[in-house]
């Protein structure tokens, strides 16, 4: 084995300094049975904290060294936006579908921010992939980055030289992007010049106040432009909560119409508190927006419909068979392996549904009930109605009468040649993916279209494992927007990737994690990143 070696020494701005050493391998003759790694060796990439060890500095040197850790997050923060200022200018809007033509964005169901005019509709979506975000925080970064290459050069170049932080060059970007592309230039750089001499000693929330007051004070037309702006974003969005089980309906509206509607159930929530209610005043108030929104008395409406996934394992749907006092048997209990399913497991279900209540369980009035069976793994074997598991129960194996046979009696729906998708496919293509599988997007299933991967005019068979769940904005992504790759795996993975090489993976919800190596062929340069975490 022979290894060819370069030695680095580098001096850093503070107290101290790295050596480094690098070694390249030439050759490796391989002797059966030896590992080049010792026992109990942690193989990593060096970590900064090893080249410049922390714990040899006094509390002056870890001051120092924060801040100048500081500068270099903010000389970063620069490279990252120039890189994505870079790639927007790349994907102009004539790379997407012309309005009118089939395929295009539907005009009013969303306001586009004027900062991505003349960008492509799916820019967001592809910056969103590289940076491993929701698409929502990849538009707002790619929002700052235009505005601050492009329009705020000084305070870009003072991100760039480290003397501004990441924190205050965005906040006052985003405060330059809430006035609209209306903005005077000449107003534009007066303010800039004014606000990034004090930017560096002012909080973030004093910064954008005061970016706002010398827009204002220079040109009183952008109030109004800003009130008009803000009327356009209004919107409703449902966000988690810090509590247990708790959620958040977030209404953004105009200042004025928001104070009305607070005080109105402010009101109402006192009078109730003032009638006797015992409750503590703010669960009264979530009662009373909740009963105005959903109007329970008012049956002159169309009912709203929900649909509700209960994900259990078998045997938790049984009595306890500790308990004398629900008959409980321990010979009902089984579990769905990762196997197929069988007539014997399919009884156990049976016996689990009728235990459940008087009757058995059965579909609410006007609605269905669709049972999910999964692999130990999490990966979908079948889906079926209670009349459906009831007649597989009756059937049971055709070759085979024991309990012991291992043949499967239901499975997942065949393919078909038609161009359309049949019921028992959507039924189990839905099930298998429960919202849309763009990676990160997480609308919900009865939102989405079912997709050919593989376009059937291309070939594509109309088959569960050629048909995944897409929201209509990655629908039309993957059908006309050009460089993207889809490629649906046999497990259900769906591999996407963006036209500059990254790809990320969305899994069917609760299957396992499968290891890089196990994914496949990749087309010729795309990197295979970590998935997404959202």
């Amino acid at each position: 084995m022979s290894y060819r070696s370069r030695n680095f020494a580098h001096v850093f701005e503070g107290e101290g300094f790295g050596v480094g050493l690098t070694i390249n391998q030439l050759d490796v003759l391989p002797c059966p049975g030896t590992d080049l790694v010792p026992a109990g060796v942690d193989r990593h990439p060096t970590r900064l904290g090893e080249l410049m060890p922390v714990a040899a500095r006094d509390d002056v040197g870890l001051g120092k060294e924060i801040r100048r850790a500081n500068i270099a997050d903010s000389r970063l923060w620069a490279y990252r936006l120039e890189l994505i200022a870079q790639l927007a200018t790349r994907r102009r809007d004539d790379r997407d579908r012309a309005p009118g033509r089939p395929g295009a964005a539907a005009p009013g169901w969303t306001t586009a921010s004027w900062v991505l005019d003349g960008f492509s509709e799916f820019l967001a979506d592809e910056v969103a992939l590289i940076m491993n975000c929701p698409r929502a925080e990849a538009t707002r970064l790619t929002e700052v980055a235009l505005i601050l290459v492009h329009r705020l050069p000084d305070t870009w170049a003072a991100l760039a030289d480290g003397e501004l932080s990441w924190s205050r060059a965005r906040a006052i970007a985003q405060e330059i992007a809430r006035h609209g592309p209306e903005l005077d230039a000449h107003v534009l750089a007066t303010v800039e010049a004014l606000v990034i001499t004090q930017a560096a000693e002012l909080t973030v929330s004093r910064l954008r106040a005061l970016v706002r007051a010398e827009l204002v004070r220079r040109d009183a037309e952008a109030a109004e432009c800003r009130r008009k702006q803000a009327e356009s974003a209004a919107d409703v969005m449902l966000r988690r909560s810090a509590h247990d089980g708790m959620a958040e309906v977030v209404t953004v509206l105009p200042h004025p119409l928001a104070a009305a509607i607070c005080s109105t159930v402010d009101a109402h929530a006192r009078r109730a508190k003032a009638d006797g209610d015992p409750r503590p005043i703010g669960q009264i108030r979530a009662e009373v927006m909740a009963n105005v929104t959903l109007r329970p008395w008012d049956d002159t409406r169309p009912p709203v419909t929900a649909e509700l996934h209960v994900v259990a394992p078998l045997n938790s749907l049984l009595p306890d068979p500790a308990d004398p006092a629900v008959g409980g048997s321990p010979t009902g209990i089984a579990e769905v392996e990762g196997e197929p399913v069988t007539a014997r497991h399919l009884r156990a279900l049976l016996t689990a549904l009728d235990a459940l209540c008087p009757g058995g369980l059965q579909a609410p009035t006007g609605g269905s009930l669709h049972l999910d069976l999964l692999g130990a793994g999490g990966d979908l074997r079948a889906t079926l109605s209670r009349r459906e598991l009831e007649l597989a129960v009756r059937r049971g194996c055709r070759l085979h009468r024991d309990d012991g046979c291992r043949c499967a009696v239901v499975e997942r729906p065949p393919p078909t040649e038609n161009y359309r998708s049949t019921v028992a496919q959507r039924r189990w293509v839905r099930a298998r993916d429960r919202h849309c599988r763009h990676p990160g997007c997480r609308n919900k299933v009865g939102r989405t279209d079912l997709d050919h991967v593989i376009a059937h005019a291309g070939g594509g068979a109309t088959d569960c494992d050629n048909l995944c769940c897409l929201c209509r904005r990655h629908h039309r992504l993957k059908t006309h927007a050009p460089g993207w790759i889809f490629r649906l795996d046999a497990d259900g993975a769906l591999l996407v990737t963006t036209p500059s090489g990254v790809t990320r993976i969305s899994r069917p919800p609760g299957a396992d994690w499968l290891e890089p190596y196990e994914l496949g062929t990749l087309p010729p340069g795309v990197e295979v990143l970590d998935p997404a975490p959202f």
